[in-house]
């Protein structure tokens, strides 16, 4: 791949993870604040086989449980008071209805799939009547339920597709989803202050937090360093959090002895250098570009943090290692990645110099 069309691919891939955000942006100031106040959800669940519609009892079950793992109220009468209603229909054989009209997360991985005809959870919501363009699809890890039940001895395909779904719905994390949708991130950190909860749900819940850019989870992505296991995902989330982040980013990347934390904190930089503009976090991702005995990891995401927030006093600093880097001759994807970096960002910096 050239380095030219190195940087096309790395820049449409920041265009394309930032559509997710104008799509948050698209909800009017009320809308936003009416999803703050969600708490009584109206759950509509149907179960479809081959034959037709079927009890959708057990599938109810688990979203209800779910649901109140994260405290909202599920009602399933649409005569009770209600504050948004939260739809889910599982198929044996996915009906098409199309991916969002826009934002980010049609090109999720549980986004609805154009290809995939076999077993399938729709779910999505609606609020005063509209349906939201926010859309994710469960799937099983089969595409025939014919096929799938014979081999397991299992009688009737229908049946054994939506108990395969609903242990699918049983692991999906759609509560932790919606809350975020909805801009409830205090339910989110509840979840990651439980002791109960499982390490891989801490990690998806540090995600959100930081996609959420909520102040008040500094404090728990705080504790969350301590813990190896969480402790990348925290640093991330907290260069997207705010400033208030920066000065332990800094000290954490400089002192840390952990190459993949280190390389974390300068993402983490980079994150929160781009979102706010704040020039505090050029002079120690430049002493760290070529520092001696640096990893190559955390060169590469110190060169990546260094593009996020131009400066001019990076250039020089990336075009010599740039120089550096080019009497490399060597297939390492380490040092592809690198050159890639320290390109992409010399473009940035370099262009933003001439414009500014």
């Amino acid at each position: 791949m050239s380095r030219w069309t190195s940087f096309i691919a790395v820049s449409w891939v920041l265009v394309t993870a930032g559509a997710g955000w104008a799509y948050r942006e698209a909800f009017t100031p009320q809308q936003r604040e009416q999803m703050a106040k969600i708490q009584t959800v109206l759950a509509e669940v149907v179960a479809l086989t081959d034959k037709g519609a079927v009890d959708a009892g057990p599938i109810m079950e688990v979203v209800t449980r779910r649901m109140g793992e994260v405290g909202y109220t599920i009602v399933t009468d649409g005569a009770k008071p209600h504050d948004v209603v939260f739809k889910v229909k599982c198929e044996q054989r996915k009906t098409w209805e199309g991916t969002t009209t826009r934002g980010g997360d049609a090109d999720l991985p549980d986004a609805p799939s154009r290809v995939w005809k076999g077993p399938a959870c729709q779910l999505n919501y609606v609020l005063d009547g509209t349906r939201i363009p926010w859309q994710k699809e469960v799937r099983t890890d089969f595409e025939d339920a014919l096929t799938a039940a014979q081999a397991a001895s299992a009688g009737d395909p229908g049946a054994y597709a939506l108990a395969k779904l609903k242990d699918q719905l049983a692991l999906y994390d759609f509560p932790l989803l919606l809350a975020a949708e909805w801009g409830q991130g205090e339910r989110i950190i509840k979840v990651l202050d439980d002791p109960s909860t499982s390490q891989m749900r801490k990690l998806k819940a540090i995600t959100l937090l930081g996609e959420l850019m909520e102040d008040e989870a500094l404090p728990t992505l705080k504790e969350a360093l301590k813990d190896k296991d969480l402790s990348q995902q925290a640093l991330v989330a907290l260069g997207n959090i705010g400033k208030d982040g920066i000065p332990l980013l800094i000290e954490i990347m400089k002192t840390s002895k952990q190459p993949e934390i280190q390389a974390a904190a300068a993402k983490g930089l980079g994150q929160v250098g781009g979102l706010h503009g704040d020039s505090r976090i050029i002079p120690p991702l430049l002493e760290m570009l070529d520092k001696p005995g640096i990893d190559i990891r955390v060169q590469t995401e110190v060169a990546w943090a260094l593009g996020k927030l131009p400066d001019k006093r990076s250039i020089e600093p990336l075009y010599a290692l740039d120089r550096k880097l080019q009497a490399v001759r060597t297939e390492d994807p380490q040092i592809k990645k690198l050159k890639e970096a320290v390109f992409w960002s010399i473009k940035q910096c370099d262009t933003w110099d001439q414009f500014s």
